[in-house]
C-alpha cells in the first residue's frame, strides 16, 4: 500500500491530533504518501483531501481538538453517499484509511469496508470511553483530569459558603467520566445512568451531614443519569439545603492532551499505519490491559460495555 489518508469525524477529543502526527510519520517513515481529510466523513464526500508531510503535523502534539476539524455525517448511513465518499479516495488514488473518532465513525469504517472493500483502520477517539471493546478511548483521560480540575476549584467555593455542588459532565449514556473523577476527586455522589440512585435516600444524607456539621457536598452528575436542574430542586425541596448547579459542558472536550493520551495516541497511530501497510483486514484499534489490539468491526459494534461496578462500590464506601 502507497497512498494512505486520515480523518477525524464526530466530537473532537484530546489527543486526535497526536494521533494524526503519528499517522502521518510513521506514514513517511515508510516511504507512504500520506493525504489528510477535512471535516470527517462530510468532508470525504466533498473531496476535502489534502497531501500532508512532515511539516504539517509540526508543533500539534500538545493541541488540542483537530486540525483536520470534524463534523457529524448522518447521511453517511446512505449507501450513495458513502460512494461517494469512495470515489473522492480514488480519485487520489488512495489505498487505505484511518478513521478517529466514536461509534458512529466505527460504523462508517464498517461500511466502507464492508460495501465497497475499501482497507480501513478505526482509532477510538471520543472523551465519552463509550466502546465496550477498549479499555480507553483516545482522550477520556485528559477529559477526566478537567473534570478533576473543575471538581477542586469548586470544593474552594463549596467549603467557604457551605454549599451542596452538583457538577454536570459529559458521557451520554456512559457513567465512566463521572465515575473516575468522582472517584478522583472524593465526591461524595456519584449518579450514573448504570446504576440506579435513591433522591431521598442522598437528600436525607445531606441533610444529615449538614446537622452533623458537614455543610459542603459534592454531587457528580453523568449527563445520561437525570436531569441537573431537577435533581437539584428535588434535593432542595427535601432536605431544605440548595444546591448549586455547574454545566462542565464543552470546557472537557478541549485542552491539552496529558501524558497518557499522548502515548496511547503514539501507539494506535503507529499500528494503524503498520496495518495498512503489512495489507491486513479493515479492523478497529483498542487497548487490553496496557496492550494494542486489534479488533474486527462486526465485534466492535457487538461488544457491550461493561460499567466498573467494583470502582463504583469503592467510590461509595470511600465517599462516607
Amino acid at each position: 500500500m502507497e497512498r494512505i489518508a486520515v480523518l477525524t469525524s464526530g466530537g473532537d477529543a484530546p489527543g486526535m491530533n497526536a494521533v494524526i502526527r503519528a499517522v502521518v510519520r510513521t506514514a513517511l517513515n515508510n516511504k507512504m504518501d500520506i493525504y489528510g481529510v477535512e471535516r470527517g466523513y462530510a468532508g470525504l464526500v466533498k473531496g476535502e483531501i489534502t497531501r500532508l508531510n512532515h511539516r504539517s503535523v509540526s508543533d500539534m502534539i500538545h493541541k488540542g481538538g483537530t486540525f483536520l476539524k470534524t463534523a457529524r455525517c448522518p447521511e453517511f448511513k446512505d449507501i450513495e453517499v458513502q460512494r461517494a465518499a469512495v470515489e473522492a479516495l480514488s480519485a487520489y488514488g488512495i489505498d487505505g484509511l484511518v478513521v478517529i473518532g466514536g461509534d458512529g465513525t466505527l460504523r462508517g469504517a464498517k461500511d466502507l469496508s464492508d460495501n465497497f472493500g475499501i482497507k480501513v483502520i478505526g482509532i477510538p477517539g471520543t472523551i465519552d470511553n463509550d466502546l465496550a471493546y477498549t479499555d480507553f478511548t483516545i482522550g477520556f483521560d485528559t477529559a477526566v483530569n478537567s473534570v478533576l480540575w473543575a471538581i477542586n476549584n469548586l470544593r474552594d467555593t463549596m467549603h467557604s459558603h457551605d454549599r451542596v455542588s452538583l457538577l454536570e459532565v459529559m458521557g451520554r449514556h456512559c457513567g465512566d467520566i463521572a465515575l473516575y473523577a468522582g472517584v478522583a476527586g472524593g465526591a461524595e455522589y456519584v449518579l450514573v445512568p448504570e446504576i440506579p440512585y435513591d433522591l431521598d435516600d442522598i437528600a436525607s444524607k445531606i441533610k444529615k451531614s449538614y446537622l452533623r456539621g458537614k455543610t459542603s457536598n459534592m454531587i457528580i452528575l453523568a449527563e445520561g443519569a437525570g436531569n441537573r436542574d431537577e435533581i437539584a430542586a428535588y434535593i432542595k425541596e427535601k432536605s431544605g439545603i440548595s444546591v448549586k448547579v455547574t454545566n462542565f459542558g464543552y470546557i472537557q472536550r478541549g485542552g491539552s492532551p496529558n501524558m497518557f493520551d499522548r502515548i496511547l495516541a503514539a501507539r494506535f497511530g503507529y499500528k494503524a499505519v503498520e496495518l495498512l501497510r503489512d495489507d491486513k483486514d479493515s479492523c478497529a484499534i483498542g487497548i487490553k490491559d496496557n496492550k494494542v489490539i486489534t479488533v474486527p468491526f462486526d465485534e466492535v459494534s457487538k461488544a457491550e460495555k461493561k460499567f466498573d461496578k467494583r470502582l463504583y462500590d469503592i467510590a461509595h464506601v470511600l465517599s462516607l
